[in-house]
């Protein structure tokens, strides 16, 4: 026992170079390792030459004399990749790879396995080298399902071999799920479920029994389906969802959650009154008094929405100043229906029609 926690805690700390490396998103494991070989890598200002060192958060890691930060919270995206564009940082070819055509705003991303050429459907992305890992594993034994379309008539008799396993060029190919869903004039329409995903390994095995692949989608990777996302679009998978279905290793390699925005309340801002006289322009507050006037009439902008309303003395000022002029009252006149209905005094009403 003594000899067992000696060695344990002669263990070297940190993580090895290559994976510290996949995690910050720089590469996958094995394009670290060949970084490294090729001197891009240092370490506290040392360039190193072999993958077989162990580092720590405290570790000063450059690449191509680019610091390489703390990793980022581990996140995946469903990505349709349509026909036309490599699975791969360059092309030897200088074809058109799936990087060339990501949004701008994507991170720096590995693609979980592979699309060939003239492939399309869903595609993994990630930012995590310890995610791409696992997603890739034999192990992990998530069914990935393609819609293929094949050139000819097959038969369930002439699918069989593809359900038993096949051997395709000396190479054997694991069992197969394979379903014909209906004949479209000269060509059929198949889904094909497989676990293990190895270079154009539906297109081989068809081609061993005599039928030849047109078109090629993955609709789903695991539980992951395809969906709804268009060709050409990135849809990124949330927390929840990544974490339910990676499983007891999620917490390690999604580790911990961002933080969330600060959201900032504002308190209602009152205005301040105006402390100055009441009245005058651009004061608020009652209007001047009537005698403050040189006119006599009360000064100040109506409210808004409502009419001026003109300054009338009451009636018994009025008909004041009519006796003192002498004018002789108005008669009062009657515009009711009910004035002109009445009977003249000491007479009968007219009859109708009279």
């Amino acid at each position: 026992m003594n000899d067992n926690s000696s060695s344990a805690a002669d263990a070297p700390k940190g993580d090895r170079i290559a994976k510290t490396l996949s995690r910050a998103g720089v590469a996958s494991r094995r394009e670290a390792e060949r970084m490294i070989e090729a001197g891009r890598v240092s370490v506290n200002g040392k360039i190193i030459d072999s993958p077989a060192l162990n580092v720590t958060e405290t570790d000063r890691i450059t690449v191509d004399g680019k610091l390489v930060g703390q990793p980022e919270p581990a996140r995946l995206w469903l990505y349709h990749k349509p026909t036309g564009l490599v699975t791969s940082d360059s092309d030897e070819k200088g074809r058109k790879t799936i990087y060339d055509a990501l949004p701008a705003d994507m991170p720096r991303v590995m693609s979980v396995g592979r699309l060939d050429l003239n492939s399309e459907g869903l595609l993994l992305l990630t930012n995590d080298g310890g995610i791409k890992r696992m997603l890739e594993l034999p192990s992990t034994g998530w069914l990935r399902r393609y819609r293929v379309r094949v050139n000819g008539r097959p038969t369930d008799e002439a699918l069989e071999p593809l359900r038993k396993g096949i051997i395709a060029d000396g190479e054997p190919f694991q069992p197969m799920e394979v379903v014909l869903d209906r004949q479209q004039g000269a060509n059929a329409w198949l889904t094909v479920g497989l676990r293990e995903g190895k270079n154009r390994e539906i297109r081989r095995a068809m081609d061993e029994i005599g039928l030849s692949v047109n078109r090629l989608i993955r609709v789903s990777y695991g539980p992951f389906q395809l969906g709804d996302v268009k060709p050409g679009e990135v849809e990124e998978v949330r927390r929840k969802v990544l974490r339910d279905q990676l499983g007891p290793e999620a917490e390690t390699l999604l580790g911990t959650a961002p933080a969330a925005p600060t959201q900032v309340k504002r308190s209602f801002k009152r205005r301040t009154p105006h402390k100055g006289d009441f009245g005058g322009p651009g004061q608020p507050g009652l209007p001047r008094p009537k005698e403050d006037s040189p006119t006599g009439k009360p000064k100040g902008k109506p409210a808004r929405g409502k009419p001026a309303k003109s300054y009338r003395p009451p009636k018994a000022e009025r008909d004041a100043a009519r006796k003192a002029a002498g004018v002789a009252p108005k008669p009062r006149k009657f515009s009711s229906s009910g004035a002109k209905s009445r009977p003249p005094a000491g007479g009968k009403p007219p009859r109708k029609g009279s």
